[in-house]
């Protein structure tokens, strides 16, 4: 079987390729610190995150695994420009985040919809901030419902729909106003497993057909939705976290549920879940 991954050593930076060959990082986090304040307490601050490093290039399907705690969504939002943090750079496109950024798109857990309003009108309500005229809006949501193969559900109000419905207007309202960078947070994680297994397939689908492939950081706490989904997987170290070893997934493109039980899904799942276990136990020792 050929050799499907490459283990990094443990390192605090990732290394720099020649610069013929370097490539088009969107996303730099360079020793990110992030420290939050005991309540009622003069004791020191607790740090989340430290000496936290992470390139993405542009176009790259990335996730993000690790222990409960360890600063995952800690980045995540640091990275939306929903958190600040103490020390080291966080930069999208050469330009340190600062603020939330409208090239950045972000899907929660959470479907975070309004339940008064029509799974369109849900859809339209980013475009309305953005200032979109309302024919376009309207003509814009309606295309994107579409992609999400809801458009036979446009006219429903959120109690009408399924779980994996109301994800779909989620990401279909982040879609809509076409960020450069996509970020999720365990979007899936709600959701039972046939119903989780199809929206991954769904995600791909759309990121595989758009015409240029967004840049995607995914947060999850399933290795086997991350070996899916991802062009790389970074594992990180218990709290503060930290990048501990990154994964190429060399899996062929586009990708279907018959890869899962590919001998080479298994070898890349065995290898991942081994540095994750590492993580957690410790985590478990103090």
């Amino acid at each position: 079987m050929s050799q499907l991954l490459i283990e990094q050593p443990e390192q605090h930076t990732q290394p720099i390729a020649a610069e013929a060959t370097a490539p088009e990082w969107q996303i730099e986090a360079k020793r990110v610190t992030k420290l939050y304040p005991k309540p009622g307490s003069r004791k020191e601050p607790t740090a989340v995150l430290d000496g936290f490093d992470l390139r993405i290039e542009k176009g790259e399907f990335l996730s993000l695994l690790g222990p409960s705690g360890c600063g995952k969504s800690t980045f995540l939002n640091i990275l939306a420009g929903l958190e600040t943090y103490n020390g080291g750079a966080v930069l999208v496109d050469g330009k340190r985040v600062s603020g939330v950024n409208k090239n950045v798109g972000v899907v929660f857990q959470g479907y975070a919809l309004f339940p008064w309003l029509t799974a369109q009108k849900n859809v339209e309500v980013g475009l309305e901030v953005r200032g979109i005229p309302k024919d376009e809006r309207r003509e814009r949501a309606a295309e994107v419902l579409k992609t999400v193969g809801l458009e036979h559900a446009a006219n429903r109000l959120p109690h009408q729909l399924s779980g994996g419905m109301r994800q779909r207007v989620a990401i279909a309202r982040v879609l809509a106003y076409e960020p450069e960078i996509l970020v999720f947070d365990e979007p899936f994680a709600a959701l039972d497993a046939q119903t989780r297994e199809f929206l991954q397939a769904e995600l791909l689908r759309i990121w595989e057909a758009g015409q240029t492939k967004k840049t995607i950081l995914f947060v999850t706490h399933s290795i086997d939705e991350a070996i899916f989904l991802s062009d790389r997987i970074a594992v990180m170290t218990k709290a503060p976290g930290r990048v501990k070893t990154i994964f190429d997934v060399d899996l062929p493109r586009p990708r279907d549920s018959t890869v899962r039980s590919s001998e080479d899904f298994v070898h890349i799942r065995s290898r991942v879940a081994r540095i994750l276990e590492e993580e957690v136990n410790l985590g478990n020792a103090h």
